[in-house]
């Protein structure tokens, strides 16, 4: 039997944006969840399963919340509401986070404010506050680089770090690369792009441009990093499951006082030669209950880009397991 919850929206101005161009966010939710939706100037009506109404219910409340405090809101957020109600566990923070709610969930930077979109990514957001060094694992699209750029972002114009340090292990910056013309920093900046794009979203790009000049952000290939002690600095090494076993303990025992890291990758890809055992997974394996470090495991279902992302990691897994 059709259940059927009439909603009434006192502030018409925040209208247009809860219901989205077309009412595409309505059209959405209808979509996802297999409910009618009909509006009729401030109030909604919602009819089809008791479950799914008070779905759409909480997730529209959410999301009027959001925009209250002049968040974002598109099919984006209501997925990751989704994510929140449906995959949310007794140890997640609780999904008023995404609203912006819980200050600790809530990264505010020059240019934005970022929020989690899935339980996973609250919890790995909390542990890198709790901890000095985490372990971001997952694949691609789950927001771990992004995310940790932000806080560390976040943390350096809060003054709580004095440095940046990005680094990638670029595998081919060897003498494969050889041929193309340039510096070292020429040839590797490609690998690095994610991370340059990840800060030009957080700040002014010409504020980001005078730190890098005076050393306070710093992005460089992964064997940079031989020999120093990294004091007072909050330290990113992406794509770290294309590091050998020695330049994973070379980064690590790098950490110095008043210092974090975040080390992210994901342990079903890497670039390495055959034969050469991942510097992530070793890590991983040695490291497993080691006091003062945590592990944040993802899964597709944190995927945030394009939902097909999120479909082809499940083929390529399911090819895998035949």
């Amino acid at each position: 039997m059709a259940h059927n919850l009439t909603l009434e929206f006192k502030d018409n101005d925040l209208l247009p944006l809860l219901f989205g161009e077309h009412n595409s966010h309505l059209k959405y939710l209808e979509e996802k969840l297999g409910i009618t939706i009909s509006d009729r100037g401030n109030q909604l009506t919602l009819s089809g399963s008791h479950s799914h109404v008070k779905t759409a219910e909480s997730i529209l409340n959410m999301l009027q919340g959001r925009i209250a405090k002049k968040l974002e809101v598109g099919k984006a957020e209501i997925d990751a509401v989704l994510r929140f109600l449906q995959d949310g566990n007794e140890n997640a923070p609780s999904p008023s986070a995404s609203n912006g709610d819980s200050e600790g969930m809530v990264i505010k930077t020059r240019k934005k404010t970022i929020v989690p979109r899935s339980p996973n990514q609250a919890l790995y957001l909390q542990a890198i506050l709790d901890n000095e060094l985490v372990f971001g694992l997952g694949p691609a699209g789950t927001g771990k680089t992004y995310l940790a750029v932000a806080m560390a972002v976040a943390m350096h114009l809060e003054g709580k770090v004095e440095r940046l340090i990005f680094c990638r292990p670029a595998v081919e910056a060897g003498e494969r690369l050889g041929f193309l013309p340039g510096d070292l920093k020429e040839k590797v900046d490609p690998y690095l792009r994610p991370i340059y794009d990840a800060i030009q979203d957080m700040m002014p790009w010409d504020l980001a441009l005078k730190k890098m000049e005076s050393g306070e952000i710093e992005i460089a290939p992964l064997a940079f990093m031989r020999g120093r002690t990294l004091s007072n600095a909050f330290v990113i090494l992406d794509e770290a499951q294309n590091t050998t076993t020695t330049q994973m303990k070379m980064l690590l025992t790098r950490l110095g006082e008043s210092s974090r890291m975040v080390v992210n990758g994901d342990l079903s890809q890497t670039d390495l030669p055959i034969g050469v055992k991942s510097g992530l997974r070793d890590g991983v394996e040695t490291l497993e209950g080691v006091e003062g470090i945590h592990f944040s495991k993802f899964t597709r279902t944190d995927v945030i880009r394009h939902p097909l992302v999120g479909r082809i990691i499940d083929a390529y897994d399911a090819k895998k397991g035949s």
